[in-house]
C-alpha cells in the first residue's frame, strides 16, 4: 500500500514544474514560446507609454488605479522571471532587476516618490537587454540592426528620462501637457545643441543639467552614428573569452584566438 504524499513533496513538484513552465515560456523557442514572448514585450512597451504620458494624466481620477495596475504587472513579470531563471541569486544582482525593483517601488509609492518617477522610463533600457526581444529581431533575419537599435533605445531613453527630469524640478508649475511638451522641446534642443534659446532653465542647477545633457547626448549621438556606418559584425559569444561581436567571416577570437564556429546568416 502506497504511502501518501506529503504537502511538502507536493507543494516542491507544483513549484517545480511551474518553474519549468515558465523557463520554456521565457527562454523556449517554441512557437508558443515566442507568441507568450511577443505578448510580453507588447504590454511593455504598453506600460513604457503609461511612464512617458503619465506626466499627462497623473491629475486624472483614474491615474492610481491605472499606477497600481501596472505596478501588478510588473511584479508579477518580475516574480515570473526569477521563478523561470537557473540562478535566482545572479539574476536578482542585474542591473535590470535593480531598475524594474526601483520602478515598482515607485509605482506602490507614487506620492512619496513623485520627484522621481521619471526614472520609470529606464524600463525601455531594461527591455532593449531583454533576450526575448531579440530572438524576435534574429527570427525576422534583422540579427545586423542589433547594436544600432540599441544605439537608438540608449538615446530614446536618455530623451525621455532628461524630459521627465526636467519637467519634474523646472515645469511643474505648467503641469500638464504644454509644460511637458515644453520639457521635451528643451531636450531635444539640447541634445541636438541647436540651442533655439526661447526655452532655457534658470539659475545655476538649470546650466548644469544642459551641460550634462549636451554632452551625454552628443556621446550618444556619436554611438549611434557609429553602430549604422562601421561594418557590421556578428553576434557570437567566444566559448574562451566571452567576446559577443566579431568579423561575419572571422575563424579565430581576436581577444584570445580561440577557434570560432560561427553559423552562417540564415541558418
Amino acid at each position: 500500500m502506497k504511502a501518501p504524499k506529503r504537502d511538502g513533496v507536493q507543494d516542491f513538484s507544483a513549484l517545480t514544474r511551474l518553474r519549468d513552465t515558465l523557463r520554456k515560456l521565457y527562454h523556449g523557442r517554441t512557437p508558443a514560446a515566442f507568441r507568450f514572448q511577443l505578448a510580453a514585450v507588447i504590454i511593455d512597451l504598453a506600460i513604457i507609454a503609461f511612464f512617458i504620458a503619465t506626466p499627462v494624466i497623473q491629475d486624472s481620477s483614474s491615474f492610481l488605479w491605472l499606477d497600481y495596475s501596472v505596478a501588478a504587472l510588473v511584479a508579477a513579470d518580475m516574480i515570473a522571471r526569477l521563478l523561470a531563471s537557473n540562478d535566482m541569486l545572479r539574476l536578482m544582482k542585474q542591473p535590470t532587476s535593480w531598475v524594474d525593483g526601483f520602478i515598482l517601488l515607485t509605482l506602490l509609492m507614487p506620492s512619496a516618490l513623485a520627484n522621481l518617477g521619471f526614472l520609470r522610463i529606464l524600463r525601455l533600457w531594461s527591455l532593449s537587454r531583454s533576450g526575448a526581444l531579440w530572438r524576435f529581431f534574429e527570427m525576422r533575419g534583422l540579427k545586423k540592426w542589433r547594436e544600432a537599435s540599441h544605439a537608438v533605445i540608449n538615446l530614446l531613453t536618455f530623451l525621455f528620462v532628461v524630459t521627465g527630469f526636467v519637467y519634474t524640478f523646472f515645469f511643474r508649475t505648467g503641469a500638464g501637457l504644454e509644460g511637458y511638451v515644453d520639457a521635451l522641446y528643451f531636450t531635444v534642443a539640447t541634445v541636438t545643441t541647436t540651442g533655439f534659446g526661447d526655452i532655457v532653465l534658470p539659475g545655476i542647477a538649470g546650466k548644469l543639467t544642459a551641460i550634462v545633457t549636451m554632452i551625454i547626448g552628443i556621446s550618444l549621438f556619436v554611438r549611434l552614428a557609429q553602430a549604422l556606418f562601421r561594418p557590421n559584425k556578428v553576434f557570437f559569444p567566444c566559448p574562451q573569452c566571452g567576446l559577443q561581436r566579431h568579423e561575419a567571416d572571422a575563424v579565430h577570437c581576436k581577444a584570445c584566438g580561440h577557434l570560432l564556429n560561427i553559423p552562417d546568416e540564415g541558418d
